[in-house]
């Protein structure tokens, strides 16, 4: 699609945009939620939309009123398009929920300030899911790659996708640390981007090379 400045998206009809604000771990605090009611209603958007990533899209914006738009919002943007790490997911892990047993929200905040909205060598478009534990409500079987909490660590998962081509990922690791974790999804990361040829998504390098192969590289 069609960009205008500061990564605004045309939208269908050609004329209006849209914009997505980024919100870390889809957490909301009550003047974010006050200030954006406040930019839809001066700008006439029409539509309010929370994106699959946990994120907040305004659509149906005029071109001219994008830039005061952002300002007015004071939030970042949130990649939509484009070979980057769009968003880390997030459930509320052991914050907050009765099944959390890792830190879900810590662990993906530190991914999001590492990687999110970042200059670097990411092939193609590239989603993370961090959940808490083995339910997975952050959808990370279904994420380029993701990670879940049991009560020995985190086991980390490559590959998966929930697009036209659904696959679901593989685990490569398990009883991690976060600073292992951590260290593990640079590895995956780099070599991605040494095996990606071109634009390829995550899911379909696994399927080219296979899950024991991409295992094999990162742990050399």
């Amino acid at each position: 699609m069609e960009k205008a400045a500061n990564g605004a998206i045309l939208q269908r009809d050609k004329k209006k945009y849209a914009i997505v604000a980024r919100v870390p771990m889809g957490i909301i605090t009550p003047e974010n939620l006050e200030n954006m009611a406040k930019v839809a209603r001066k700008y006439n958007t029409p539509a309010i939309k929370i994106t699959s990533g946990q994120r907040i899209a305004f659509i149906g914006l005029n071109p001219e009123d994008i830039d005061n738009a952002w300002q007015d919002l004071g939030m970042g943007i949130g990649p939509a398009e484009g070979p980057c790490i769009h968003y880390v997911q997030a459930c509320p892990g052991s914050t907050w929920c009765k099944f959390g047993q890792q830190d879900s929200l810590g662990l993906a905040k530190k991914l999001e300030m590492l990687y999110v909205g970042k200059a670097n060598s990411i092939p193609a478009k590239t989603k993370i899911g961090i959940s808490g534990c083995k339910l997975n409500c952050a959808e990370s079987y279904l994420r380029d790659f993701g990670a879940f909490g049991s009560g020995k660590g985190w086991s980390i998962i490559a590959g998966g996708n929930s697009g036209g081509r659904p696959r679901i990922g593989d685990v490569i690791a398990e009883d991690l640390s976060e600073e292992q974790a951590l260290e593990f999804f640079r590895k995956c990361l780099e070599v991605y981007a040494r095996l990606a040829n071109g634009k390829e998504r995550m899911p379909n390098l696994i399927r080219r090379i296979g899950i024991e192969e991409f295992r094999k590289a990162v742990s050399q």
